[in-house]
């Protein structure tokens, strides 16, 4: 890897604010070490590639801030990379980054290979399988079905409390001394745990 350190020095941006940079860089920081991008080499490295992105569209367009700019090059740039390690180029968005993202979790590969995240050239190829594999293929395809209502059986048990609800409720008398014999068996519990 032949990185410098005037190579991760060289980023001036010829429009906007350094405290406009500063926070964008600081927003892609924080984007790939939410991707488990720990290893400081790469992130700078990655940082300035999208950075340097960001400061070309912030030159014809400096209505926008670099932050906004950044997060924008930062999620095209890992589209297009998980797509094309996955090999599912020409999906949507959504799919793309959910698949790209349970995969790259799924087979550890930020700690596996540290260097590998975003890098369009050397992608080693146990990474990239272990990438393809962990893609969580969708079931198969929903079919309309028709259900016809049936009624619910509970069982015996059910038909007999229900009964025994129904005795209650026609007769008051029945369910108060239920209902004081209910209460004293609950005071004669508590009274004799305490013991």
């Amino acid at each position: 890897m032949d990185l410098s350190l005037e190579s991760l020095t060289s980023f001036r941006p010829r429009t906007g604010t350094m405290e406009a940079w500063n926070a964008a860089y600081v927003r892609v920081e924080d984007y790939l070490r939410a991707h488990r991008i720990h290893n400081r080499l790469h992130q700078s490295r990655l940082i300035q590639q999208i950075l340097e992105r960001a400061a070309r569209r912030h030159e014809t367009d400096p209505s926008r801030e670099p932050t906004t700019l950044a997060a924008e090059e930062t999620e095209a740039m890992i589209d297009l990379w998980f797509a094309e390690v996955l090999e599912v180029r020409g999906q949507p968005h959504e799919r793309i980054a959910v698949d790209g993202r349970v995969a790259l979790l799924l087979c550890d590969g930020s700690q596996r290979w540290p260097y590998a995240f975003l890098d369009e050239k050397n992608i080693p190829r146990d990474f990239a399988q272990a990438m393809r594999t962990g893609v969580m293929e969708a079931g198969p395809d929903m079919t309309v079905s028709s259900m016809v209502p049936r009624p619910i059986d509970l069982g015996p048990i059910t038909a007999v409390a229900g009964d025994t609800l129904e005795q209650i409720e026609r007769w008051p008398l029945l369910r108060a001394l239920l209902l004081w014999m209910l209460f004293a068996a609950t005071l004669a519990g508590i009274f004799y745990a305490t013991r």
